[in-house]
């Protein structure tokens, strides 16, 4: 018999596939462009399971449903919340893209993406490998199908072939990683996993080989180094609305599997996992910021942007324990989250801008089509400059403190190495930095180009939610206490959880 509490703990899930099942059938009876009731029905279905979310995040408790399988806590929440409202945002910036397109004459792009996010949903809540894998699984196979959803693009479709072939082989090594954990430990369970580690009862060469399988499955759906290799080239061969799609939302999902696989499952190991991220994270700045440089592509800057950015990731995620001593925990895996949620929100903007300069015909990819941006709208190029001088980490931009809380945590953990690697950090930053006010030299003093010259036209939609999305980056930037403290506050019950 299934328990209230277990069936509370998966409401959110519930109407998330019950509405996108509704949306699928009812679309067949929209026959209107622009899918204007599909799309209300769909930013309305978010908007409930954001607030559902929130609610549940606010309540501050965790809890567990169906056997353990499933754990509600605030980072999980807050996590859950913050993707529905990032999603939100993607459908608002993509829908005119993908109208002129001819994407939208199925609702294949809402009701796809509404089973992406539930993937994301039982990847962020999975407190079982089974579970945390399901959701993967469910996730990433929407993202193959919606990179092929312009079936008669060459460059979409040779791009879905990369990233499916590629994607499979790291569900590969993850499973196999998790198969090995499970052989070792006997259980499927996190915590039990985690018990059965720290009682050292285990054989530590098994449970290390498995760990490299999954840090391996980890850092492709991260986009780190060395398994990037198809980022660059999805990021490009896709739709750019689905582009976000990817880019966005699932940054969030694999953040918190990071979190339930290698610290609530695996924080014993620490020693170990954290000389692999170390690794990544080092490739994954150098890497990222020195092939960023040289590209002519907006979206394929973009993405080895996105590999660097990972690498900050993964620098906040190692300082968490050190020598065995696990005090840093709360400030190094806080500060982690707080990069997430802050990379996801300046990547909406950027990648908004492209899908506005964007029009049917012409797909505004190159970073020359930028040009005198500001002399076509002030607007616009304002919130494109915000979100390149955020990914920079200028200050007072939100960028800023999200990298400078990783900086801290590597400081304070009092280790030379990490003092070494936050030193190494803010030199591939300066050099990032090039890149980034590349564009922002683009559009604010060089002459349009002729095809570029005419005015740039967007639906009130976007127009609002753009403005509120380059807001949002400053604001959070000049006051960014309160997300601080959330993402502190929700990583705080998860390390207490562990008896830390």
């Amino acid at each position: 018999m299934i328990d209230k509490l277990s069936w509370i703990a998966v409401y959110p899930e519930i109407i998330l596939l019950v509405m996108a099942c509704v949306i699928a059938l009812v679309d067949l009876a929209v026959k209107t462009p622009r899918r204007s009731g599909t799309y209300v029905l769909t930013m309305l279905s978010l908007g409930v399971v954001a607030a559902m979310e929130a609610f549940y995040a606010l309540g501050g408790q965790t809890f567990y449903g169906f056997g353990n399988m499933v754990v509600v806590d605030p980072m999980g929440s807050w996590l859950k919340c913050f993707s529905s409202v990032a999603l939100m945002v993607t459908v608002v910036y993509g829908r005119p893209y993908a109208a002129d397109r001819d994407m939208l004459r199925g609702g294949e792009f809402f009701t796809l993406s509404l089973f992406a996010l539930l993937g994301m949903f039982v990847m962020i809540s999975g407190h079982n490998f089974l579970v945390l894998y399901m959701g993967l699984e469910l996730m990433t196979l929407c993202s193959y199908a919606l990179v092929a959803l312009r079936r008669d693009d060459a460059k979409a479709t040779e791009a879905a072939m990369k990233y499916f072939v590629l994607g499979a082989l790291a569900s590969g090594f993850l499973l196999y990683g998790l198969s090995m954990l499970y052989g070792a430990t006997g259980s499927l369970n996190i915590n039990e996993v985690f018990n059965a580690i720290a009682s050292r009862q285990v054989k530590h060469q098994v449970l290390v080989f498995g760990l490299v399988f999954i840090v391996a499955g980890l850092a492709f759906k991260l986009g780190a180094v060395p398994f990037h290799m198809w980022l660059p080239d999805v990021y490009q061969g896709a739709p750019t609305a689905v582009t976000l799609i990817i880019g966005g939302a699932p940054q969030l999902a694999a953040f918190a599997m990071c979190i339930r696989l290698l610290v609530e499952g695996m924080l014993p190991l620490a020693i170990d996992w954290q000389q692999m991220l170390a690794l990544m994270a080092i490739g994954s700045l150098l890497i990222g910021n020195l092939a960023a440089i040289a590209q002519s592509s907006l979206k394929r800057m973009l993405a080895f942007s996105t590999i660097s950015q990972m690498g900050f990731l993964l620098l906040g995620l190692l300082a968490g324990v050190v020598n065995g001593n696990q005090l840093n925990a709360e400030s190094a895996y806080g500060a982690a989250m707080f990069y997430a949620l802050t990379y996801v929100l300046t990547t909406l903007a950027a990648f908004g801008i492209v899908l506005l300069l964007a029009r049917a015909g012409h797909e505004s990819e190159e970073i020359v089509d930028l040009a005198g941006l500001n002399q076509r709208s002030p607007l616009y190029a304002g919130v494109m400059a915000i979100s390149m001088f955020s990914l920079a980490g200028l200050p007072p931009l939100v960028g800023f403190y999200a990298k400078l809380g990783v900086l801290q945590a590597l400081i304070s953990s009092g280790k030379t190495s990490y003092l070494v690697l936050a030193v190494f950090a803010v030199m591939m930053s300066l050099i990032g930095a090039f890149y980034y006010l590349r564009v922002v030299k683009v559009m604010y003093f060089d002459a349009p180009l002729s095809h570029n010259a005419q005015s740039i036209s967007a639906p009130a939609d976007v127009r609002i939610v753009l403005a509120i999305n380059g807001a949002l980056i400053l604001i959070l930037g000049i006051a960014p206490g309160g997300l601080i403290t959330l993402c502190a506050q929700s990583i705080n019950s998860i390390v207490n959880s562990l008896g830390v």
